[in-house]
């Protein structure tokens, strides 16, 4: 395990490496010059050549970018051109409300899409399988934008049963974690589905059936244990991911999490903090990853890692 562990934690590197390397060369590819956002359209020439320099953005391409690593190595992430904050400093200050968002998402997820796939398999073919699939298809298709502003109408503005938005109480947490939820749920009822009506067919399913074992210790005890296996591995790909993702339900919730800050980054094209965020996303996402891993062998006791 330890071994497993060590290979693990080196590929991490890489595999970070690798994501500062393509988002920097993609935000310094694009079109726009930050010296310029910052000073202002009505600055003189000058004065952006001035910012540019201090900013170090009148250096080659290369060289900025093994300052930019010299300084992850480091642990120093940069300052933020429009706040004038430490990077990290900001980031930290934001973590916590998008892993609160992060963890309510992934819990509704699995609140709804769990279930919902274990009926659907149960009664595959049937009406009930059928308006389950609808409900996956609608959920995976639903625009977040659009789902957030719907929920914030009917039960923020309608009918005042929640907040319109903000941050603080388990109330505003409820309808962002929601919208967070709805695409997740539906690949949660999906990808369960599959694997239990798969784990259903197999051979000691039936034995046990035949043998006398009542249809819920079956499904419960036996079935679910082996289905749930691909649903791990989504919970750690989901961690990253919604933390990658909650940009758009930040925004209409104003929830003020590192989605948040990441778009008011990219309005300014702040670039020290979209890397800053696209870092941190990159490294929950390879955490999931490797949690998901771990757990594996808690759950089905026949996987070892050498």
């Amino acid at each position: 395990m330890l071994g497993y562990l060590a290979s693990r934690l080196a590929q991490t590197v890489f595999v970070l490496l690798g994501v500062v390397t393509v988002a920097f060369l993609i935000t310094n590819l694009i079109p726009a010059d930050p010296a310029r956002m910052l000073a202002g359209r009505q600055a003189s020439e000058e004065t952006v050549a001035g910012i540019r320099s201090q900013l170090g953005l009148d250096k080659p391409l290369y060289m900025q970018y093994g300052r930019y690593v010299g300084g992850l190595a480091r642990g120093d992430l940069g300052r933020s051109y429009q706040q004038r904050t430490d990077i990290r400093t900001l980031l930290l200050s934001r973590l916590p409300a998008t892993l609160q968002l992060t963890a309510g998402g992934i819990f509704f997820e699995l609140l709804f899409g769990i279930p919902l796939g274990i009926l659907a398999a149960l009664y595959a073919g049937r009406a009930l399988d059928k308006v389950v699939m609808v409900f996956a298809f609608l959920g995976v298709s639903a625009p977040q934008f659009a789902l957030g502003l719907i929920l914030l109408y009917v039960f923020a503005y309608r009918f005042a049963l929640l907040p319109l938005g903000g941050y603080g109480t388990p109330q505003h947490l409820i309808l962002p974690a929601l919208t967070l939820a709805v695409t997740g749920a539906g690949w949660y009822a999906r990808v369960m589905r599959g694997a239990m009506i798969e784990t259903l067919q197999a051979d000691y399913i039936r034995t046990g059936t035949a043998k006398g074992l009542a249809r819920r210790r079956v499904v419960v005890k036996h079935a679910l244990r082996n289905a749930v296996l691909p649903v791990i591995a989504m919970i750690g790909l989901d961690i990253g991911l919604l933390m990658g993702g909650v940009v758009v339900v930040e925004s209409v919730f104003a929830w003020p999490g590192i989605g948040q800050l990441a778009w008011q980054a990219i309005q300014v094209l702040d670039i020290p903090v979209i890397m800053g965020t696209v870092l941190l996303t990159a490294f929950f996402i390879v955490l999931g990853n490797l949690l998901a891993d771990l757990v594996y062998p808690l759950v089905d006791p026949r996987i070892r890692y050498g």
